[in-house]
């Protein structure tokens, strides 16, 4: 049964996002660019990341309260910055709330096949997301015309999630997870993970500049902005610009503001959360 959207809520109308952790934080980055004076709230689920090798089952749970908790903050707008998450949830999440315009993240697999100059067009993703009845349905969308290798990379997750973007171990597993992709000839790569985004100079090193990536953070942002000024809620003044976007995380508070600090280039508050 549908769920009500809050009627009464503590803060200003916001867009709330959220991720298994700190890959969401590309997705957050584009929105702001898109939307620079919007009131935005970011949720890291550190405490149980990565979500790439849960089950569907605890996925669905963790995003089910945290969009009540973004709800209760004052989300009228919901952007799934999670490719695994949003396979193995956002269909619950738009059946529980209706009304609440929500935007999930899948792997660019349209785009990569209109980029992509012979034909092979390569995928980097977790395993969870690579696993899903939603990315099987993506696969068959996409027919004959193209031959994709989806490469899952266990671990990758959880070493971008320590912060330091260049180090030897991130290179090893970086390199790792394209050798596959370089031995299939591949001239365009699909970051299927919002992690990803962060160490994609290592995969463009890995895999040679003759190969193209697809990361689909702007699009992603651009459709979250489209609903957002269709929205009611767009009502948002030139002096909420300078406002510190809002960061929550379930795990370590110091790590998500080193990390803010490092890959963001706006003010954020962070602080830490129950949810």
């Amino acid at each position: 049964m549908p769920v009500p959207l809050p009627s009464k809520t503590p803060v200003a109308d916001s867009i709330g996002v959220f991720d298994s952790g700190l890959g969401g934080l590309s997705v957050l980055r584009a929105l702001h660019r898109q939307l620079p004076q919007a009131p935005l709230r970011y949720l890291a689920d550190s405490a149980n990341a990565p979500y790439g090798d849960r089950s569907e089952a605890f996925i669905g749970e963790r995003s089910q309260r945290i969009a009540q908790h973004l709800l209760v903050q004052g989300a009228k707008l919901l952007v799934v910055a999670c490719n695994t998450a949003t396979a193995a949830a956002v269909a619950s999440l738009r059946e529980r709330w209706p009304a609440l315009p929500i935007v999930g993240v899948e792997p660019g697999l349209k785009p990569a096949a209109a980029a992509t100059r012979n034909g092979r067009v390569g995928v980097l993703a977790t395993t969870g997301t690579l696993r899903s009845e939603k990315f099987r349905q993506l696969l068959a969308r996409q027919g004959d015309a193209v031959q994709i290798t989806a490469q899952p990379c266990p671990g990758l997750v959880d070493l971008i999630e320590r912060g330091a973007l260049d180090t030897p171990e991130l290179r090893a597993m970086v390199e790792r997870c394209c050798a596959p992709l370089r031995e299939a000839g591949v001239d365009t790569v699909v970051l299927g993970c919002t992690h990803y985004p962060f160490v994609q100079h290592l995969i463009a090193a890995a895999m040679g500049p003759q190969v193209q990536i697809i990361d689909t953070a702007d699009a992603v942002a651009r459709h979250a902005a489209q609903l957002w000024q269709a929205s009611g809620a767009a009502h948002v003044t030139d002096d909420r610009a300078g406002d510190a976007v809002r960061l929550e995380t379930t795990g370590d508070v110091a790590a998500l503001r080193r990390v803010a600090a490092s890959w963001l280039t706006f003010r954020c508050e962070v602080n830490g959360s129950d949810a």
